[in-house]
């Protein structure tokens, strides 16, 4: 399914609305709330709640403003100087939030309410802000539209679950916080079953506001879980990523437990990815299947090409996989996190995993951890992708066995501050998403990076208090 077409489908998915029937459950009084929402850097929902009429009066058809230092700010909403594009010299002023109408939906686990997710335009010439992240993953969308293909993507996210109210594990300082289950439970139905009531009441408030659902499963680590949406395009598969987000954080705060998309939440815990599935398709077909064999696949040159760019680019856009301090704490070997950038037919110790065959055919990226941002990640894996198109580039050979144990192979970028370098400085980078995005988000991950080295850690004061 391509882009476009999956746009078309999303008012045939339960819970998808247009305008129209959202009148009429607003004549019967049963949606009185409207949230209109974007994305931050960090893949938040911000935006306001409209009274349902004010919406339907004006706001679906005009937009609305919001201040501009959303974009300018850090994860504390403290606006932070140096940003050329809003700053205190510029007054901090308005962007213009501009509603999709194809993303219309209810939002079933809130009382009476609809949410749509909006584009960030400029308020002076109604431009796309390029700064803004779902800008990057349309530029991006614009270029394979070009090249005549179009994209399916699924973000195959992990989670872990705590009993912890989210107000009790903030007073805790979120430490000794009580995990949902008490050992490995991957696969297994048993410890699955114990926290069903929390991850059945998410499956159907997801599949009742556009976002269907294909299963749940218990993961490696302790009170770790996996829900999986379906496939779509990769616009319709990012909008769907944040509303999961929202969906399950706002269920388990209704709960009184809370859910965490760190990638790393303890030393000793395996940590959370987003593996990142795609395939390219042209007029209805899998792009990615042909008669060519390159190692154990059967592929057309396309494939070979796509992957050799998504390979190639990993360390200059390792930012946007990996976009915290926290997010290097996963990549550890033998912890299913992958450290080697190589690929493999259905391997998980690869950062790339090729599955399928035919028009099933799909690369799966293991490299991005759940705290990514979808919009960002996607257009990462996008550009990479393409250029490798455009050169007809050549990616290296297959490899098999324990890549963990590769010495051929490179690593991941080590530290937000190594990728943060290798993205500032990339030709690639600047030419792919501008010279404008690559320092706005550089100075972003700068400050995060920053913020990190002048705390003091529970780890320093373990280390130091006594014995130094």
């Amino acid at each position: 399914m391509s882009d476009d077409q999956s746009s078309k489908t999303r008012t045939r998915l339960p819970g998808m609305l247009s305008v129209e029937e959202l009148r009429d459950l607003v004549q019967r009084d049963q949606v009185r709330t409207v949230i209109v929402a974007f994305t931050d850097h960090c893949g938040r929902l911000v935006g306001k709640r409209f009274e349902a009429e004010v919406f339907l009066e004006s706001v679906h058809e005009d937009g609305t403003h919001a201040c501009d230092y959303l974009l300018a700010n850090d994860m504390e909403m403290v606006p932070v100087s140096g940003y050329r594009f809003a700053n205190w010299e510029r007054g901090y002023g308005d962007f213009h939030l501009v509603p999709d109408g194809s993303t219309l939906r209810l939002a079933s686990w809130l009382e009476k309410t609809a949410l749509v997710l909006c584009d960030v335009r400029s308020e002076t010439t109604g431009e796309l802000l390029n700064v803004a992240p779902r800008s990057v993953l349309r530029r991006q969308l614009e270029r394979a539209a070009e090249m005549s293909v179009t994209s399916v993507a699924a973000t195959e996210l992990e989670y872990y679950l705590f009993r912890n109210s989210y107000r009790d594990a903030a007073a805790k300082v979120y430490a000794g916080l009580e995990e949902a289950g008490w050992y490995s439970e991957d696969y297994h139905i048993l410890q699955g079953t114990r926290n069903e009531n929390f991850t059945a009441a998410v499956r159907q408030h997801l599949k009742l506001s556009g976002v269907p659902v294909e299963s749940s499963k218990g993961e490696w680590g302790t009170g770790q879980h996996e829900l999986n949406v379906r496939h779509a395009g990769a616009l319709e598969m990012a909008d769907r990523h944040v509303i999961y987000k929202q969906c399950l954080k706002e269920v388990a705060d209704q709960m009184g437990i809370s859910v965490t998309f760190m990638a790393k939440i303890a030393t000793s815990q395996a940590g959370s990815s987003c593996h990142i599935h795609l395939s390219l398709w042209r007029d209805g077909v899998n792009a990615f299947a042909g008669d060519e064999q390159f190692g154990p696949v059967q592929c057309s040159s396309m494939f070979r090409w796509f992957l050799a760019g998504w390979i190639r680019h990993v360390p200059e856009v390792m930012v946007f996989y990996a976009p915290t301090v926290n997010s290097y704490k996963r990549y550890i070997e033998g912890s299913w996190a992958p450290t080697r950038i190589a690929w493999s037919y259905d391997n998980r110790t690869a950062g790339f995993r090729v599955v399928g065959k035919g028009q099933s055919l799909r690369i799966e990226c293991r490299i991005p951890g759940a705290d990514c941002n979808p919009y960002l990640a996607l257009a990462a894996v996008l550009a990479s992708g393409l250029s490798g198109i455009a050169d007809k580039a050549d990616p290296p050979q297959c490899v098999s066995g324990d890549i963990y144990g590769s010495t051929e192979a490179s690593r991941v970028p080590q530290t937000l501050t190594e990728a943060t370098e290798l993205f500032a400085n990339s030709d690639f980078a600047k030419s792919a998403f501008g010279e404008e995005v690559v320092q706005h988000y550089a100075h972003f991950f700068r400050t995060e990076q920053k913020a990190f080295s002048r705390a003091v850690t529970d780890w320093e004061r373990k280390r130091y208090f006594e014995r130094i």
